[in-house]
């Protein structure tokens, strides 16, 4: 088993990090460069940058933000929220992103995914999946959550990952801030659907139910937010359990 990376996700409001249930109530939790530092320290593997309402209001905060924390951070950075052009996905990738997380503009225009992973190259070009349950069913929300597309969920990441993505971040909208377990069923057919990477967020309660989800096969990691910031959990301890569980982590790094 290929080790698992533990992943810091801070959603972006102006310039606050905030959290809330179901994608909705956001409640400030602190700024990002503090969080960044605090999670850079507890060992994280990547950091993720959503900003959460970019695509409604149609600008974004994130190019300030990143020249705020890449210098102080020393692990991988995800950014995304509305990222519309090429020339904006380069701005960041220049100031310290490492990989650049697309949803709603991939809808309006799934050619760009092709264009992105074609200038950046796929390891850069990250699909953010909001995933809600609708019967037996997961159809994909744009908007942060807010618009449904009415497209199934495994059958968009299928056309994402051809469209050139080389990384699926999945979140269950049902789960998000719940503590009550991710959604395996929606995880493991979105791994069984791809050859590309899944992220898994949204639901993270305990190590336990983290070890869950990365025992799946095609989960490499998770992104977790409201455990990390209220402080349930460490991303220290939680490497910790999960290699007494058996579970590779990514080493500590050498200071």
């Amino acid at each position: 088993m290929l080790a698992k990376r533990v992943i810091a996700k801070l959603d972006i409001k102006t310039d606050n990090v905030v959290k809330g249930v179901h994608m909705e109530g956001l409640r400030v939790v602190g700024k990002p460069s503090e969080l960044s530092r605090k999670y850079d320290a507890q060992e994280a593997d990547e950091l993720i940058y959503i900003d959460t309402v970019a695509s409604l209001y149609g600008r974004h905060h994130l190019l300030d933000i990143m020249q705020s924390v890449a210098e102080e951070s020393f692990v991988p950075i995800t950014v995304g929220g509305g990222i519309r052009s090429l020339d904006t996905a380069r701005a960041l990738l220049r100031v310290g992103a490492d990989k650049i997380a697309l949803n709603t503009y991939a809808f309006e225009n799934p050619g760009f995914l092709t264009e992105a992973a074609e200038v950046f190259g796929a390891q850069a070009i990250v699909a953010s999946i909001h995933a809600k349950s609708e019967g037996s069913d997961w159809i994909c929300y744009v908007e942060n959550g807010r618009e449904r597309t009415g497209e199934k969920v495994c059958d968009w990441v299928k056309e994402v990952e051809a469209l050139g993505a080389g990384e699926i971040l999945l979140m269950s909208i049902d789960r998000d801030g719940t503590y009550s377990g991710f959604d395996l069923d929606l995880v493991r057919q979105v791994a069984d659907a791809v050859h590309i990477p899944v992220i898994a967020a949204g639901g993270a309660g305990d190590v336990s139910s983290i070890g869950d989800v990365l025992e799946l096969d095609g989960v490499t990691g998770v992104a977790l937010a409201s455990v990390l910031h209220y402080e349930r959990l460490s991303v220290s301890q939680i490497k910790a359990d999960l290699t007494r569980r058996g579970i590779p982590t990514r080493p500590i790094r050498e200071h």
